[in-house]
Order: C-alpha cells, then sequence, then structure tokens
C-alpha cells in the first residue's frame, strides 16, 4: 500500500464559481474561474499568463447570495497552460480585504 504524507496546512476544498482579478499594479479587471481554495491558497482558470511572483487582487464572486464575495490579495506561485489555450494559476493568499 502507498503511503501519502499531506504536506498542506489547510483542506482545500474544490469550487467552480466566477472570480475577477487584476495585478496590483494596473486598474485591469480580467475574469476567471476558481477552480480549488484553501486557508493558504487558491486555484483558478484564467485566459492569460501571470508571471510568477506577480501580485494580484482577486474578488471570488459565490454563486448564491447567502456568501459575500471574498476580496483577497495573492502572489502566483504556478502557471500551467492547459490543452484548451487557458491557464491554471495556483497562488498563495496573502491577506484577506475588508469590504
Amino acid at each position: 500500500m502507498l503511503e501519502y504524507d499531506e504536506k498542506r496546512n489547510y483542506d482545500r476544498m474544490d469550487v467552480d464559481c466566477e472570480l475577477t482579478y487584476r495585478l496590483a499594479d494596473s486598474d485591469v479587471v480580467q475574469q476567471g474561474c476558481c477552480t480549488s481554495i484553501s486557508g493558504a491558497g487558491m486555484s483558478f482558470i484564467a485566459a492569460h499568463s501571470i508571471e510568477l511572483g506577480k501580485a494580484l487582487e482577486i474578488r471570488i464572486l459565490p454563486g448564491k447570495s447567502i456568501s459575500p464575495p471574498l476580496v483577497a490579495f495573492i502572489e502566483t506561485v504556478r502557471c500551467i497552460r492547459q490543452a484548451d489555450g487557458h491557464f491554471e494559476i495556483a497562488a498563495a493568499i496573502k491577506g484577506i480585504k475588508a469590504d
């Protein structure tokens, strides 16, 4: 039997909801789809690649009105081109913004 030692400090939740993001030094807002989130990080699908180490502000828009949007500051740690031409972006959450 293979043993697997989980290295994450937080459980990851798979999600499927819209998000918007912008680079910290830009006013241009882009759209994407959040695919997973945890207490320390997240991943999303975007139409454009984002350099590693870039700071972004994201706003996750939940599908139900009982949850408010989540606004956070993130730093990209991975960017992988997908077969369909989109990019999977993984990022560390650096802070949560009070709305």
